[in-house]
């Protein structure tokens, strides 16, 4: 009896442990190729976590000149207690995951967000659970210019 539990729980064990790995984004699943990437479309400027060149993004914020918050898009929120959904409303679907486009806004003097600037070290929750997302120093002066650029009253 035992040979025949014993296999049947080791499955268990690694269908547990690949559903788990399926609910980290990407991004955040320790690639070392992924990162912070700054863009700009028009007036509107894009701070993203993920991979370079590639739909794998774990965090987006984005804002426009004179903007006092950022909307962040992704499966990574940022941790803070004033994180506010955009749209109280059903989410619609994202057409990279099918699943559904979570939007939320961000006051961008928000601790999370100054923290990733300062000290380069972002908490944020995913379906896995508490991570954190790193910055290096020239990542983090990118942040503070994505945060100087939606401060400003021009672009």
């Amino acid at each position: 009896m035992l040979k025949s539990i014993a296999p049947a729980v080791a499955a268990l064990g690694l269908a547990a442990l690949a559903g788990q790995a399926m609910t980290t984004p990407a991004a955040l699943s320790g690639d070392s190729a992924a990162g912070w990437h700054l863009l700009h479309e028009g007036s509107m400027a894009k701070l993203a976590y993920g991979l370079p060149d590639s739909d794998q993004v774990a965090l987006m914020l984005t804002c426009s000149p004179g903007d006092r918050s950022a909307v962040i898009y992704g499966d990574a929120q940022p941790q803070s207690a004033v994180l506010t959904p955009a749209s109280m409303g059903p989410q619609p679907v994202d057409p990279l995951s099918d699943g559904e486009a979570y939007e939320a806004r961000l006051p961008l003097t928000d601790a999370s967000l100054t923290a990733l600037a300062r000290s380069g070290r972002m908490a944020v929750q995913t379906e896995a659970g508490e991570q954190h997302i790193r910055a290096s120093r020239a990542e983090r002066r990118m942040v503070q210019n994505f945060l100087g650029y939606c401060a400003s009253s021009h672009a």
